[in-house]
Formats: C-alpha cells, structure tokens, sequence
C-alpha cells in the first residue's frame, strides 16, 4: 500500500526529550511504544524507514562544554546516549512486529551493529526499520547534522524532523504567543532569519542533496503517519 504515500523513503528524526513524555530526565515506556506504533504503521503503508534519536534526555555534550569540561569527552558519551535510546526504541518496534536493526557510527560490536551505508541500504530495501546510532561517529557534530548525513546517504525522499510543536514559528510560541507560523521555507529563509529548527550544517546538507525537510509535532498522536500521506500541520522546507 504506497499509493497515498507521499514520501516513501524517509529519515525520521526524533529529539532524545521527545521520548521522556511527561517527566523530567530518561524514557518514558508508554511514550517509546506511542511513537514505535506510528513508525509500524508507516511500515505497514509501505514506507522505508530509518530514525535518528538524540541523546539530550540522557546526555548533552555541550552542557558539559558550557561547564568547562572537555567537549569531545561530553559528545563521546552523548553518542552513547543515542546508542541506548536506539536500543530501546528498536526494541519497542520489535514488539509491534517491525524488525529493526540498531546501525552505530560508534562501533559498540557487542551491543549492535556498525553503520555502513551499504548495509543499512540493504536492510531498508528489505523492508527493516534502520535506527542509526552514535550521531555521525565524530565530536562536534549534532544529531540534526548526523541525520540529515545518513538521510543523503541512503537517498531519502525526505527528512522527518519531530519535534514539540507543530512546524517552523519565527520564536519559540510557547513563550511568544505571537510567534508567526510557517507553512513552507527555502533553506535559505530559515539561515538568513535564524530560525532554531536546526543547525546551519543540517540544513545545508539537506538543500545541497534536494533533501525537503519536514517539521511536524511528534507529540500529537498520529502525526507521523499523517506527514507521510501529505496531511496534517507541518512545515516544508525546500528549495
């Protein structure tokens, strides 16, 4: 069933809080199956899939940075922050019949496998949801970058990006009631106003490869699956 689809190779990308629901620090359980059950669904519609999962609910590198601690040893262990959100979330997806392959740039042989983009392409091909851990194996990037990467990598026909609210605002609208929003944007438009959906290096990597970048609520049960039919509230970044 890939009719009503309108992407159907995707890269979602999922912030490490959106997996923490309600509390403050770590994985929220129901939330996890929430969001494994959208990503089954798109499956079953005939989506290829591969999630990115950020490490922040665990770990963030640049908080350790800002404190005077060393930079590279804080994204080390934010890399290995994504590495068990993946765990979980493949794991989770296993559970609603999906099989799904954790990919680390970090090579951790024991836990998972090691990302290579030709057998991450053979296992999208044949229908496995790929969530790909470590960020792109270096410091200094961020998992928006690290996604978008693996997005142009394994050809996708967009980028996914969830997040708590429901497009691209010109501010934050939980605190500016005022805050304009927008339906579409050109690359360009979001580096020249500085729009904070993501970093400078992301969305030149995703304009660079054709790449339309799509934000939508992760939290608003069944959006994800609404955003692969063209329906629903989001925003489109392209051109």
């Amino acid at each position: 069933m890939t009719s009503k689809l309108r992407w159907r190779r995707v890269l979602v990308k999922l912030s490490g809080e959106a997996l923490m629901g309600s509390q403050d620090f770590g994985i929220d359980p129901e939330t996890v199956d929430r969001v494994a059950n959208e990503i089954a669904e798109a499956v079953r519609l005939g989506a290829q899939v591969g999630v990115v999962v950020g490490g922040g609910n665990i770990f963030r590198g640049v908080a350790v940075a800002a404190k005077g601690g060393n930079r590279v040893t804080g994204d080390h262990l934010g890399m290995l922050a994504t590495v068990m959100n993946s765990l979980t979330l493949a794991d989770a997806l296993r559970r609603f019949g999906v099989q799904a392959r954790v990919l680390s740039a970090v090579p951790v042989p024991s836990i998972c496998e090691t990302f290579t983009q030709r057998g991450a392409d053979r296992y999208m091909e044949d229908g496995d949801v790929i969530v790909f851990a470590g960020g792109t194996g270096n410091p200094f990037f961020t998992t928006d970058s690290g996604a978008a990467l693996r997005a142009a990598e394994m050809r996708c026909d967009a980028f996914l990006k969830g997040t708590s609210v429901d497009g691209v605002y010109s501010d934050d609208p939980k605190v500016n009631a005022d805050a304009e929003r927008y339906d579409t944007l050109t690359p360009q438009e979001v580096l020249e106003r500085d729009l904070k959906v993501m970093d400078a290096t992301a969305i030149a990597l995703a304009r660079d490869n054709a790449i339309p970048v799509i934000v939508f609520s992760i939290r608003t049960p069944g959006a994800l699956v609404d955003v692969m039919n063209g329906e629903g509230r989001y925003t489109v970044i392209e051109g």
